[in-house]
């Protein structure tokens, strides 16, 4: 009696199989101007950047690049010390005097709606043993690669990437005669946030292999690229000055 059952229900499975590829085409094409959604969580932060510099949501990637670059030019004015405390002391500023406003609002109005903040004072933010074992075998695994590419490099495993480490480590004394670590990371993210949707936008069609193949040689840079591209240059060379 139970081959009869496992036979009635095979056909069910494999229909179920079936109808389930024809999905997963469909799932995966997006926008031509989209990240591909890989399925895996690295292919999902990967994205997220890629949409981040690239401009794709204006009001958070605004709101990374001004908190970023605001946070970057205040430790290249003042310690960090300074700027750890005047950030919480205005987030201190902010919430104590919604607090008040809102106890004031509310004993004028006779009213009992509570805690203003208590909608986030009740969110779950405790940190699962499970979790937190995830996070730590995923660093774990950068950490030891990590440790086994400066063993490799510093006991001479290979003598040309160690050679190579020693130009590259020799051409950065220049350059730290130059900037400082700061200023490396503010010009780092003004073209991080600025090179790739000005490139996107002004690049050239005739880059395309089809359009090479008639003209024989392309001009990748527009005239209104090339002066954005000056004008970033003037940028730095006043962040440089300054």
């Amino acid at each position: 009696m139970a081959e009869p059952s496992a036979a009635t229900q095979s056909p069910s499975i494999s229909s179920s199989s079936s109808g389930a590829e024809p999905s997963a085409p469909g799932g995966g094409g997006g926008s031509p101007g989209a990240c591909p959604a890989l399925g895996t969580k690295s292919c999902s932060s990967s994205c997220a950047v890629h949409d981040l510099i690239f401009w794709r949501d204006v009001k958070k990637t605004g709101f990374v690049f001004g908190t970023t670059l605001i946070m970057l030019l205040s430790l290249a004015a003042f310690s960090v010390i300074s700027v750890v405390s005047y950030l919480i002391l205005a987030l201190l500023s902010v919430t104590i005097s919604f607090r008040i406003y809102k106890s004031v609002i509310q004993a004028v109005q006779k009213s009992e709606e509570g805690h203003p903040f208590k909608a986030y004072l009740d969110v779950d933010i405790t940190l699962s043993s499970e979790a937190f074992h995830n996070y730590m075998n995923a660093a774990m695994v950068h950490i030891n690669r990590a440790l086994k590419l400066i063993i490799r490099l510093f006991l001479v495993e290979d003598l040309v990437d160690s050679l190579k480490l020693a130009v590259f480590m020799w051409l950065m004394t220049y350059v730290g005669a130059v900037f400082n670590g700061i200023t490396l990371l503010i010009l780092a993210e003004l073209l991080v946030f600025s090179v790739p949707i000005v490139y996107e936008k002004y690049k050239d069609p005739s880059k395309t292999p089809r359009n090479r193949q008639k003209k024989g040689r392309i001009t990748t840079w527009k005239p209104e690229m090339q002066q954005l591209l000056k004008h970033h240059l003037i940028v730095i060379m006043s962040l440089l000055v300054l």
